[in-house]
């Protein structure tokens, strides 16, 4: 199984259009970005997209045009959804896999797609491919928002999407001791938003839950370069 991060910023990116914070004339000048945060999940020839964000055409291209067998979706806001509209007239629109709240929201603004729709029960697990994927429900507020838990053969890997610390003790338990764990951290440390964790309070997570590695995701521009176990565009992992 490999997994890609083929995003890793939140939903404005790095650079941030029009800012010139260190953050973004470093990321201009030296070509790096942090595209919307999704994953890639490959396995025996199948790839499995996790989140839809506005950059997924691009990021597509960059990973070689991969066919994509099926979606994901964690929650309805456009960062992490929106580009499901990029699937038309490229491939058939692949099936979704979302809880019914966000299956119910999404699959609404894509009806003219005509896509497969499988809606699934928080923390009931499915197979897709021989991995199993069990959806988490975190702490977004106002949003009913979901994170995953991936699973084939004896790897874990754990994804909060978005949310702040106060994540579901079911969810909590259902993470511990990930191999990887893919982490929120919208803000550096002296900075606090009540939807988000930051990069010290993701960091904490991550060692509370013991996970055997971990990278933050979903960065905004606030967050410097180079703090150790961030989160990369089109880092892979492969286990």
């Amino acid at each position: 199984m490999k997994v890609v991060l083929l995003g890793t910023g939140d939903a404005i990116g790095t650079p941030r259009v029009g800012c010139s914070c260190p953050q973004c004339s470093w990321a201009r000048e030296s070509g790096w970005e942090r595209l919307r945060t999704s994953l890639l999940v490959t396995d025996s020839g199948h790839n499995v997209l996790v989140d839809t964000g506005p950059d997924l055409r691009r990021q597509l291209l960059e990973n070689g045009s991969p066919r994509i067998d099926e979606v994901l979706w964690t929650h309805g806001h456009y960062d992490h959804f929106m580009g499901f509209g990029e699937f038309y007239r490229v491939q058939k629109p692949p099936a979704v896999y979302a809880p019914p709240p966000v299956m119910d929201y999404c699959g609404k603004i894509f009806s003219f797609l005509g896509f497969s729709r499988h809606a699934v029960q928080e923390y009931e697990p499915f197979v897709l491919h021989g991995i199993e994927w069990t959806f988490l429900p975190v702490c977004h507020p106002p949003m009913y928002t979901c994170g995953l838990l991936i699973s084939a053969g004896d790897v874990r890997i754990g994804y909060t999407s978005d949310t702040n610390r106060d994540i579901p003790e079911r969810t909590r338990d259902a993470l511990a001791g990930v191999d990887l764990l893919l982490v929120d951290a919208l803000l550096p440390g002296r900075l606090h938003v009540p939807k988000h964790m930051n990069y010290e309070e993701a960091c904490e997570l991550a060692g509370e839950l013991g996970a055997a590695d971990f990278r933050c995701v979903h960065l905004s521009h606030h967050v410097p370069w180079g703090l150790p176990n961030l989160g990369r565009d089109r880092e892979e992992f492969v286990f």
